[in-house]
C-alpha cells in the first residue's frame, strides 16, 4: 500500500475536502483524486463520499482513518529515525501575521531551515487569521490576546504595546488622558475590535471610533504619523517612530496590558516534532525577550 496514498485519505479526511488537502500537500487537485481512487480500489471499498461542497467519511472511512493515521506517523517516526540525530524532514506551513512577521519572524523560520537542510518551509504572511484545517497549515504564529477555539495554544513569547499619536494631531485635537476621553478622538483600528487597558490592576474594555480601518499594523502606523488619530499598536512598528519625536505616548495612565506572542497549531495528541521545533526556537529568540512587538 502506498504511502502518499494514505496520507493523502489522511489530509483529505482531517481537512474536509480535496482541494484544502492539494493545497496542504503541495500537489493538484487531480493528484489527490488519483491517490484516493487507487487507494480505494486496492482496498476495495468506498472510503469518502464527493460532493461538489468537499468531501466527507463514510462508515469505513472513518474506521479506516486512525489506523491510516498512525501507520504514517509510524513510518514517518521510522524516517526520521534513520536521519542524524535532531534532524527533520517533509514540510513544514506556517501562517505568519504581515505587520512585522518579515521583520520579526522570517529570520527565526530563515534559521530553522538552515539548522534543518531536509526540510521545507512554506510561509504565507497574512494579518488575516486563517482557518488552519483547510488552509492546509501545519501551525500559525499569533499576535495579542487569544479568542477562545479548539486550537492548542503555546505562548513563546511577550509583546507590550502603547497607544500613540502624532505631534500634529495632538496639537490639533489634545491627547486623550482617560477612557471616557477616548471616545470623543479618532480612533485608527483594524475593525471593530475593543481595546483593553489597564487601569491599576483591572483590565478595562473600551470600543473607541474612527473613520479610518485598516487590516495591516503598518498602515495603521502610517495614518498616526500622517495625524489622522490615535492609535493602539504593538512596541515593535512605532519604537522608532517614539524614538524620533513623530509619535507620542498618549494614555500614560492606563497601558495596555502585555499580551503574548503564540505558535497555534489544530488540536492532536502529539505535535509535530517540526512545529516542536519552531516553536522552541521562537521561544529561544522572543521568550525572555522584554520587549517584542
Amino acid at each position: 500500500m502506498d504511502l502518499d496514498d494514505l496520507q493523502t485519505f489522511v489530509e483529505v479526511a482531517d481537512a474536509g475536502g480535496v482541494s484544502p488537502a492539494a493545497r496542504r500537500l503541495g500537489v493538484s487537485k487531480s493528484v489527490v483524486s488519483r491517490r484516493l481512487i487507487r487507494l480505494e480500489a486496492e482496498l476495495g471499498i468506498q472510503l469518502l463520499t464527493r460532493t461538489t461542497r468537499g468531501a466527507s467519511l463514510t462508515e469505513a472511512g472513518a474506521m479506516f482513518r486512525d489506523h491510516a493515521a498512525k501507520a504514517c506517523a509510524e513510518i514517518n517516526s521510522a524516517r526520521e529515525v534513520l536521519l542524524p540525530s535532531g534532524q527533520l524532514c517533509g514540510v513544514l506551513r506556517v501562517s505568519v501575521p504581515l505587520s512585522f512577521g518579515p521583520d520579526h519572524f522570517a529570520p527565526v523560520l530563515a534559521e530553522l531551515a538552515v539548522r534543518h537542510p531536509l526540510l521545507h518551509l512554506h510561509t504565507c504572511y497574512s494579518d488575516q487569521v486563517v482557518d488552519l484545517i483547510s488552509g492546509g497549515f501545519d501551525c500559525a504564529i499569533r499576535l495579542g490576546f487569544l479568542e477562545d477555539s479548539n486550537l492548542i495554544a503555546r505562548r513563546v513569547g511577550p509583546i507590550y504595546g502603547t497607544v500613540v499619536a502624532s505631534p500634529d494631531y495632538i496639537k490639533e485635537h489634545g491627547a486623550p488622558d482617560t477612557p471616557e476621553e477616548l471616545q470623543s478622538h479618532q480612533a485608527l483600528m483594524k475593525g471593530n475590535e475593543a481595546w483593553q487597558l489597564m487601569d491599576g490592576d483591572k483590565v478595562i474594555t473600551v470600543r473607541p471610533q474612527g473613520r479610518f480601518k485598516a487590516d495591516n499594523g503598518t498602515a495603521l502606523v502610517a495614518a498616526a504619523l500622517a495625524g489622522l488619530g490615535v492609535a493602539y499598536l504593538p512596541d515593535g512598528l512605532i519604537a522608532g517612530h517614539i524614538a524620533s519625536g513623530a509619535l507620542v505616548r498618549v494614555m500614560q495612565r492606563y497601558p495596555i496590558p502585555m499580551a503574548g506572542m503564540y505558535v497555534v497549531r489544530p488540536p492532536s495528541q502529539h505535535p509535530d516534532r517540526k512545529v516542536r521545533a519552531l516553536t522552541e526556537l521562537l521561544i529561544e529568540h522572543f521568550g525572555s525577550v522584554s520587549c517584542i512587538a
